[in-house]
């Protein structure tokens, strides 16, 4: 890596960068109104459909996009004018962009009306109407530039220009980013722009596919020093009112450096960081998923809670002996098993996650059992089932939160209280019982079914305030089309931790006659407490 440029050698690079610069170029009093990546950008959204811009933190790249908004939506159909739909993270963002778009147009003089605020209905997550509130300038052209909802339904029904804004940080940005395809296939375009947010995040995935050839798209890219020597802080003096010189532009640059500090790399360099927020690389999750251990899945119907107990206890009987005894049937007898269950309902999955030891000491899930929407006395047929026939069977740990907990509670009644813990997931459990998982990840003693929903689970366990854990509102889709909330990941660290307890197993030894003639004490037989090599009486 180069050693990082000083401010002493950034203003002689700049002074020497000036000298060579034509008199005529010097002495502009008034430069161009977009400086050139701003100018690389809009070149770019006329000539590719999917645009991305790689970019440091506050270089005006957004304010350089406004002008192509305007300059889009205030165009006739035939000069090419479409709608301009923007969508940041939150409210202040849109606001924002639509006035740096009022602005624009009044400087290009064209006729649009003010900014309008109005709400329209975008629908919830259970179906229902919601007013969300939002901005729009309308122009005589016919169209008008919108700012939408973050949700990836908001440009449901719509078509035009997209511009994505800070795109790394969206929560859903996935989905986000296929839903802004869609509008590509009449002739819209979509322009994604952000910082990184570590290198496994889809924004950096996305850059990398383009780069790869793999999907069409054009890349521009901009780091602060590039912003830099193109002008920027030119232009912030030429705003300020302040004069400008290589040595105060080289001071500014390394206070602006100072500030950001470890995160100047990513923020300011354009360098997504392997650590941020991602708690779990790609790499190392793929690195322990074999091709051997399946994933069995049960989804049962809308209304299939409302049939008859022995219907649907059939129903599920048929099922387990079908789909989950032949994996039960290819357990090893001699190694002792254990589980986690992560407990869903009609929202969420429940997952049921095996971990057996291995003799070399590597955890390993044999297989995977998901639930989505079976019936609260299903979910007690199917975890007593598969745990009476676990070979060895020692621990197992439950998510007892809200609806969990009366299946952890007959869990315990059944398999006793030195088996079964329901766990109250909490930030502190996350803190003790992540990090071993993860360092079982990475040193690859502890194996996992290769799937892509179940990688997708573990990628949604982030560093939130230095605690890794599964976000509250981390809401993904599976491949089945159904709603996930890293339901895997908290069910393999129930599981890991249920492999990593001590296990107490208890045991009958029967009274023979000669022990009864001797005298040992024992009338009618003894219990033994084994506890891995010893016995106690």
């Amino acid at each position: 890596m180069t050693a990082p440029v000083t401010e002493a050698e950034w203003a002689r690079h700049r002074r020497e960068a000036l000298a060579v610069m034509p008199d005529v170029l010097k002495d502009l009093d008034v430069p161009d109104v977009l400086l050139s990546y701003q100018q690389q950008i809009l070149a770019s959204t006329s000539l590719f459909a999917l645009t991305v811009v790689d970019k440091s933190r506050r270089i005006g790249a957004t304010w350089g996009v406004g002008a192509d908004a305007v300059l889009t939506s205030g165009a006739t159909r035939t000069a090419g004018g479409m709608d301009t739909l923007y969508i940041g993270y939150n409210l202040d963002m849109a606001r924002e962009f639509i006035d740096t778009c009022a602005m624009w147009a009044r400087a290009f003089n064209r006729v649009s009306s003010t900014v309008q605020e109005f709400l329209f209905l975008e629908e919830g997550e259970r179906g229902e109407d919601r007013a969300i509130q939002a901005f729009r300038i309308s122009f005589a052209s016919g169209f008008e530039i919108v700012a939408l909802s973050s949700k990836p339904r908001s440009l449901r029904g719509r078509q035009g220009y997209v511009i994505l804004d800070e795109f790394a940080f969206h929560d859903d940005a996935e989905e986000l980013l296929k839903a802004a395809m869609a509008l590509l296939i009449w002739g819209g375009k979509v322009l994604v722009i952000s910082t990184h947010n570590g290198v496994d995040n889809p924004y950096n995935l996305l850059i990398q596919e383009i780069r790869e050839g793999r999907r069409p798209g054009n890349v521009v890219r901009c780091t602060f020093d590039d912003a830099l020597e193109q002008g920027l802080y030119q232009r912030i003096c030429l705003i300020r009112s302040r004069e400008w010189s290589p040595e105060a532009e080289a001071t500014f640059r390394a206070e602006i450096r100072a500030f950001y500090g470890d995160g100047a790399a990513e923020e300011l360099d354009c360098i997504p960081a392997q650590g941020s927020g991602v708690y779990l690389t790609s790499a190392q999750i793929e690195a322990v998923m074999v091709a051997d251990a399946p994933v069995s899945r049960l989804s049962c119907p809308i209304g299939f809670e409302l049939k008859p107990d022995n219907e649907r206890a059939a129903y599920v009987q048929a099922w387990l002996e079908q789909t989950v005894a032949p994996h039960l049937d290819a357990l090893d007898r001699r190694l002792r098993h254990h589980y986690g269950f992560d407990f869903g309902r009609s929202g969420d999955l429940s997952v049921f996650v095996p971990v057996v030891e291995q003799r070399d000491l590597v955890r390993r899930v044999p297989f995977v059992v998901e639930l989505r929407n079976v019936p609260f006395r299903q979910q007690e047929q199917l975890l007593f089932w598969i745990v009476d026939r676990l070979p060895r069977f020692g621990n197992g740990r439950h998510d007892a939160r809200g609806n969990g907990q009366f299946l952890a509670e007959y869990a315990i009644q059944r398999y006793g209280a030195l088996a079964i813990e329901a766990v109250m997931l909490s930030q502190a459990w996350y803190l003790d019982n992540m990090p071993p998982m993860k360092a079982a990840i990475e040193d690859r003693t502890l194996l996992i079914p290769r799937d892509v929903d179940l990688k997708g689970d573990l990628r949604q366990i982030q560093m939130v305030r230095g605690i890794p854990m599964v976000p509250n509102d981390a809401r993904t889709k599976g491949a089945d089309g159904g709603q996930r909330h890293g339901d895997f990941a908290v069910a393999l660290c129930l599981g890991h931790q249920a492999a990593k307890a001590d296990v107490l197993e208890y045991g009958y030894t029967p009274v023979s006659a000669l022990d009864q003639a001797g005298g040992l004490g024992f009338a009618t037989g003894g219990t033994s407490l084994n506890t891995g090599d010893r016995t106690l009486w």
